[in-house]
């Protein structure tokens, strides 16, 4: 259902139109006139706000493919160390914070072949999105072209003014429900989302980021076979903003210790059951910015969820200039601290936190070995 705005009268209309009956006093007629001045001035600021907003995100843009050029400078000059070399090979991508050399992404064959379930049970999937009309589309047809028969797909923008409604527009027909209107954050969005969802088994799907074929029908098969289960995800590709491959997480089997210290968990492969999300409150924590995907999981956690890592990659996470993971480190780090304080205890050092990821690292790094000798499929 898209979102009315009624439209304001323009600034000419205003000034042609009679609004004001001849006979008003003139202190009405005065005080008319000085709003009128003043929601003119509102425009004008609106309006170089806009463009001011549009040269930032330019300026973003051009900065972060000058980093990205010096990045891959950088690594043909560390290509040459043995010691970067070797420490590299000894690092599992899940570590790594520089980009391989983009790629194209290579999708194998099976993943199209996927087993469809008789009677699929309901997928809800939310994405909640703001400003990303130049990846927004990519998203939903990831989405829409699961071919999944019982798919609910929800799309809850919070008022973006970057061409979104009229991609919005475009697929409205293949929406369970979508709207564009201001929200209080991504958090808040994703609420709004599910507050229309009536899923058994849900998940939300960020504006920038993509599903990989076959994803939905093969959770939706591993659930139906494993009805103990109560939360998945898998591995994740690491896509730029032309859809090439810079990386891959492979991850080790799930480890629920290892989740008290850190979101090691990719969202964008993330499916639970509408039971255990029932069971933690049904929302997700909206004065989070930036952890709400891990204090999701801990809650999970703590109310007793059975938690698997599938053997297969399930989404792409994109990397961009725009991007709020890269935006946001700083509120980030406060709010893991938060997170780590409520779960732990304590604000541990960061010593401690590398101490404590170590096995699973090490873990992560022999079958991320094994994947690329060709010895484990995924």
């Amino acid at each position: 259902m898209p979102y009315d705005v009624p439209a304001m009268p323009s600034a000419q209309a205003d000034r042609s139109t009679p609004l004001l009956a001849n006979d008003t006093p003139p202190a009405r007629q005065a005080a008319y006139v000085a709003l009128q001045a003043e929601l003119e001035r509102y425009r004008v600021e609106l309006e170089s706000s806009r463009k001011e907003c549009a040269q930032h995100r330019r300026i973003c843009e051009l900065l972060h493919k000058r980093v990205e050029r010096l990045d891959r400078a950088l690594e043909r000059v560390r290509k040459k160390s043995v010691v970067y070399r070797l420490s590299k090979f000894f690092t599992p991508q899940l570590a790594l914070l520089t980009p391989r050399h983009p790629k194209q992404l290579a999708i194998p064959p099976h993943y199209h072949q996927v087993a469809k379930l008789a009677d699929p049970p309901r997928i809800s999937i939310v994405t909640p999105s703001f400003q990303h009309g130049s990846y927004l589309e990519k998203t939903i047809l990831s989405v829409l072209g699961q071919d999944y028969s019982n798919l609910e797909y929800i799309v809850q923008d919070g008022g973006s003014t970057d061409g979104t409604l009229e991609i919005l527009e475009r697929y409205k027909g293949r929406f369970k429900h979508w709207a564009s209107h201001q929200d209080r954050g991504q958090a808040h969005g994703i609420n709004l989302g599910f507050a229309h969802a009536s899923g058994a088994i849900l998940a939300y799907l960020n504006s920038d980021d993509l599903f990989l074929p076959g994803a939905l029908h093969y959770v939706a098969a591993y659930f139906h076979k494993h009805p103990e289960v109560d939360v998945v995800y898998g591995n994740r590709v690491i896509i730029d903003t032309q859809d090439r491959e810079i990386g891959r997480w492979v991850l080790p089997n799930h480890d629920n210790e290892t989740l008290l210290w850190a979101d090691y968990i990719p969202q964008e492969t993330l499916f639970w059951r509408r039971s255990i999300w029932e069971r933690v409150g049904g929302n997700m924590e909206e004065h989070l910015q930036f952890a709400m995907d891990w204090d999701l999981l801990l809650r999970f956690r703590k109310a007793g969820a059975n938690m698997v890592c599938l053997p297969r990659f399930l989404g792409a996470f994109r990397r961009h200039a725009l991007q709020k993971t890269l935006a946001l480190v700083e509120v980030g780090i406060a709010e893991s601290n938060r997170l780590r304080a409520q779960h732990l205890g304590r604000i541990p050092s960061g010593a401690e936190i590398s101490r404590r990821l170590r096995p699973f690292m090490r873990r992560a790094l022999m079958k991320q070995r094994l994947y690329e000798l060709g010895l484990v499929k995924l």
